[in-house]
Formats: C-alpha cells, structure tokens, sequence
C-alpha cells in the first residue's frame, strides 16, 4: 500500500473519536476547527485490525468519507499559502456499491483550497498513481509554466514524483482545480479552490456553503469513450418512440419524425451520456444522502456553485427560494435575482439567498437532458428535508439547434405540416451542405454537419427552459461590477467553427482534431482580439480557454461580464473579446471531457515572452 495522507477538518470533535488513541495523529486547533493528519501508520494499523478499509474510513467523521451516507455540513478544508495533496487510489461508495476513484488526499471531491489575494502559493503535489498525473487550476491567473497542462507548460508529474506549483495569488473569487491528465478528472480528481479578497468582499453574506456539482460512473471512463465511438447514442435510453407518437408523450409530429429520420438526426441527442449510467452528485454525495448546509432565518447565505462534471450541464434551482446572482466564474457582476440558471461544466456562480422561514429548502441541480438529478439541502437544523420535485419533460431540440432559424420560427412550438423537407437536403438548409463552410475548415470526415443559420442566442432561455413560468438567467442579464480595463476596441477578428461528427464521435476546430492541427492559434502579446466561435454542432459545448478572462460580448460595452468558460448553444455563434496579456503556450479546448479527449483541443500560444524578442 502506497504512502498516502488524509487530511479532513471538522468544526468540532466528533463523538467516539479518541484523539490520543489515534497512536501518530497530530492535530492543529485553527480556531473553532481541528485539523486532523491520519498517516500511513494509522490506516494500516486500522486495516490489519480486520476491519479493511471500512474500518479507516471510520476513523474519519461520517461526513468526512469518501462516498459516505449522511449529512455533509461542510468540506475537508486546507488553507495557504503552503499546502501539500497527494493524488492516489482510493474507494468510492454509492449507496451498496463501490467503485474506483482517483483521488486528492483521499477525498472526492478533493480538499477545498483556501488562498487569499495577495499572498504567494506553494502547492505541493506527490503522485502515488501508476501513471502520470497533474492538476491545472482552473481560471487561475499565473504564469503558463504553473498552469498544469502535460505536454504544454509542463511534462505532468511521473509517478512517485513531487511537483510544486508556485504561483502569486492575483484574484479573489471562486475556482476549482482538476487533473489534466488522461480521464482522471472524470473519476474524482477535482476540488474547489476559493480565493478571499485582500479588502472588503462587495458581496455581503453571514455564511457561505461551497456546492461541488459532479457525475459519477461506475464504468470507467475509458470504457465509456468507447462505447460513445461504437455507438453515439449507447447513453440515450430517452429517444422518441412509436409509443410516445400515438400517446403524444414526445410531443412531435409524424412529419416532423419523419424529417429528423431523413436528416439521420435525433432531437433527443442532448447529452452524450446520461443518467443512464451517471449518479449526480453534489459535494460527493449521491441524491439520497441528503447533503446538509445550515442556515439561520433571516441570514443572507452565499452558495458558491462549481460544476466539475465530465460532461453533464445542470439547471439549477431551489423550489420557493429566490436566488441574486454575485458572481460569474470568479468575477463580480451586479446583483441579478433568478429563479433558475444553466451552469455549464466548468463555469461557476455565486448566489445569494435569504431564507427567512424555519422550513428546509432543496438544492435541485437537473440535468439538461433530464435524465437524473442532484439533490441538496439547506435547513436551519440538520436532518431536515424538502420536498423534491420530479424531474421535468425532456426537451426536444428544434430547427433553431440546427442553425437553421426559419425567419424566426421555433420548430418545437410549430407545426411542420405542409413544409417541404425534402428541401433539407438541399441549398441553405443543408447542414450537411459543405459548401457552406468557411475557406479556413477542413472539410473531411471531422465534419458531419454546418449550420447553415447560426445565431446569437446569448439572450435565449437555454434548452429546456423556454417556457418555465418563472425567472430564468440568460448570458445578456450578466453585468460586471466594476468597468472594463481594456477600452481599446478590437485590432482584429477570428472566428473558429466548433465541428463534429456524432456518428464517429469526433470533434474538433475548424474540422481539426487536436491531433491533426499543426498550428496553434497565435496573438501578439498585449494584442486585442474579437473571437467569434460558430457552433456547427447540435450539442452545446463549454468553451475554456487558459490562463485569461475574456469580455463575452452581450451587448454591455464598457462592463462584459468576464469570464473563462463560455457554453455556446447548439446552432449558434458568440463573441469574447480578448487581451492577450499572459505571454506562453494555454490550452484552448471544450470541457466536456470526452469531446476534449476526442479532438476539441487546441494551443493558443502568445508572444514574445518575458525577456525574448520572438
């Protein structure tokens, strides 16, 4: 058994947990909480006793571990600016099963970070795996060298190997931090990473609760690339049916079935996979373990909500309870009250709420194809519970999803009766028309289809939303708080197709898989950019670049919203506008995992470096 250290921390003594009987457990008093070191010889002491590895895992309070059954009130926490994880094996359990994990300290999700803004972070990393490993802090500002990319700023961190990262902590907000390494990330290497101000906080609140949003297989990822390369739809056990025709369940036409089975198309194909295979979690805790944040009435309560999933999007709620919008990956915006928003893999949002009742409310975290979801509580005491609500209709993508806008027309809300479709397979209403296609695509077997129409959509309820009765935040509602710095207006342009084919599960730039482009995307440094991405695709992809913040261009000059993550809907373009001030080489990729895995990545590379003329 490798060498591995675990670190939980814990506002109070747990009952039955004998501090000096834990032979060499040391122990810090930080305040109101103690942090307790379970080494080596603790665990093994614990598993030669007969009890395995239940029996180490009782060491720890019951909300402490990995895959436990129970309330959560908060996370295993370390804070800076020195800090030391190990990455390593570890079990996880969901309800009676166990699988696998791919762990940071032994936890999933990994240790909440704290930094602070101003203070120098040295973060050691020890690789106890068989394999390489990393981690890359995601939205973090710092030099490329420390972005934690293998084969891009660094080699990644070889097996039994330590890696510092050193970086100046230059932010305030909320982060998160993940493996960069193979599908590691989508077995467990991933935690929060919340970075304090050095002033005054703009954003006023009496307690916060950090909510990590994840899925959960227990195939192994690869095995779950697979099975999507084999066959696109594996996951999609919710296509429509003869059953749902004649019942009217799936809410379309025969015509209209009749024109997706032309186009060799699925208007269920919303998610790649599904909770068919995937428990959602929240905080590492499956939908019946009742994950508890306290509160008192009349307390105003932050929520920092990360979505590290592999490759589910979530529409996010609290059924009676309003929520104000702070904060958009990391960044301030100005308050905005909603109801429910999208959050995209790797985006996050800070809310505010201000439950005033002594009632439990429940954290509803769906999936946009509807096909699971996570559930969460927040309570004034703990074993409360909400009522939860069933999951909703699963949506069915239109005309607009194909870039094809029709003059307006929705083609979920319209009948398709009289319409020609046999014209969809000819002139500009051919997706798969590849005269459409710009000079700078590849048009090869990377590219199954081209929107022939794509629109803005920033202003658009997102999928499935359309028509909820209450408030629902769109990208065009984001305002930042404070003025733009760059006022230059753009020197040039770029625009980048997001391609793919889903009947080979292959994705790229431009029609490019990763492994066929030569070139990396260049900036001058300092230069201004207007980049324009086209989605020619029917699926949504969240688009990340490294080591910057973009202005998402929605219509607030002087104040975009800023961000790092941007989801780009299905048949529809967007705009950032970019200051490429971080000299080096940065990732550029879609960050559903396995879209990233199977070709949607690129380099942004920017020059001169410090100190070199070119």
């Amino acid at each position: 058994m490798r060498d591995w250290l675990t670190s939980c921390v814990f506002e109070m003594t747990p009952p039955g947990l004998d501090l000096p009987a834990m032979g060499r457990c040391r122990t810090i008093r930080l305040g109101k909480e103690i942090i307790v070191s379970l080494q080596r010889r603790t665990l093994l002491k614990a598993i030669a006793s007969g009890a395995g590895i239940a029996g180490a895992q009782a060491l720890f309070p019951a909300w402490a571990q990995t895959g436990s059954r129970g309330i959560a009130p908060t996370l295993a926490t370390l804070a800076g600016p020195d800090i030391a994880l190990t990455v390593g094996h570890s079990p996880f359990s969901i309800g009676d099963r166990t699988g696998h994990a791919v762990t940071v300290n032994g936890t999933l999700p990994a240790p909440l970070l704290r930094l602070r803004e101003g203070q120098r972070a040295r973060i050691s990393v020890t690789n106890t795996l068989d394999e390489d490993t990393s981690i890359h802090w995601h939205g973090i500002l710092l030099p490329f060298q420390m972005d934690g990319v293998p084969g891009i700023s660094f080699p990644g961190i070889r097996p039994s190997e330590t890696f510092v990262y050193d970086f100046p902590v230059r932010q305030a907000g909320t982060y998160w931090y993940h493996s960069h390494s193979g599908l590691q990330e989508a077995m467990g290497h991933f935690g929060p990473l919340i970075i304090d101000p050095a002033g005054a906080d703009p954003v006023a609140y009496d307690r916060e609760h950090v909510i990590v949003l994840s899925d959960w297989s227990f195939v192994h990822p690869h095995e779950i690339l697979r099975r999507l390369k084999a066959s696109p739809g594996y996951f999609n056990q919710q296509r429509t049916t003869v059953a749902g025709l004649l019942s009217g369940e799936d809410r379309m036409s025969a015509e209209e079935r009749r024109m997706w089975a032309q186009m060799r198309m699925d208007p269920r194909d919303i998610s790649d996979v599904t909770g068919s295979t995937y428990t959602y979690l929240v905080n590492g805790h499956g939908p019946d373990d009742n994950w508890t944040g306290l509160f008192e009435p009349g307390e105003r309560v932050r929520l920092r909500i990360i979505n590290a999933s592999a490759m589910t999007n979530f529409n996010v709620r609290i059924p009676g309870l309003a929520m104000t919008v702070v904060q958009a990956d990391g960044e301030n915006v100005r308050p905005v009250e909603t109801d429910e928003f999208q959050i995209a893999i790797a985006e996050t949002y800070d809310v505010i709420v201000s439950p005033r009742e002594d009632r439990a409310y429940t954290i509803v975290s769906e999936a946009v194809d509807r096909s699971g979801m996570g559930l969460a509580t927040i309570a004034p005491r703990l074993g409360m519970n909400a009522e939860i609500p069933p999951l909703r209709q699963v949506p069915n993508l239109t005309m607009r999803d194909m870039g094809m806008d029709m003059g307006g027309m929705d083609m979920g809300g319209m009948s398709m009766e009289g319409m020609d479709h046999g014209s969809m397979d000819h002139g500009a209403m051919n997706m798969r028309d590849r005269s459409l296609a710009p000079p700078t695509m590849a048009v090869g077997v990377g590219v199954q289809t081209i929107s022939p129409m794509p629109e803005n959509r920033l202003a658009e309820r997102p999928l499935g939303l359309e028509n909820e009765p209450h408030r629902v935040l769109v990208y065009t509602d984001l305002v930042a708080l404070n003025p733009n710095t760059d006022t230059r207006p753009p020197s040039r342009t770029l625009e980048i197709h997001l391609t793919g084919n889903m009947e080979r599960f292959m994705w790229g730039f431009d029609g490019r898989r990763f492994s066929e482009i030569v070139e990396p995307i260049r900036f001058e440094r300092d230069e201004r950019v207007r980049v324009t991405l086209v989605n020619d695709t029917m699926m949504q992809h969240p688009i990340h670049l490294h080591g910057h913040f973009f202005e998402l261009v929605n219509g607030h000059a002087g104040n975009q919203p800023l961000k790092h993550t941007v989801n780009v809907a299905p048949g529809g373009r967007l705009s950032f506008d970019l200051t490429a001030d971080a000299p080096g080489d940065w990732a550029f990729h879609c960050h559903m995992l396995m879209h990233m895995h199977s070709g949607m990545f690129n380099v942004v590379t920017i020059r001169p470096l410090d100190g070199v003329a070119s």
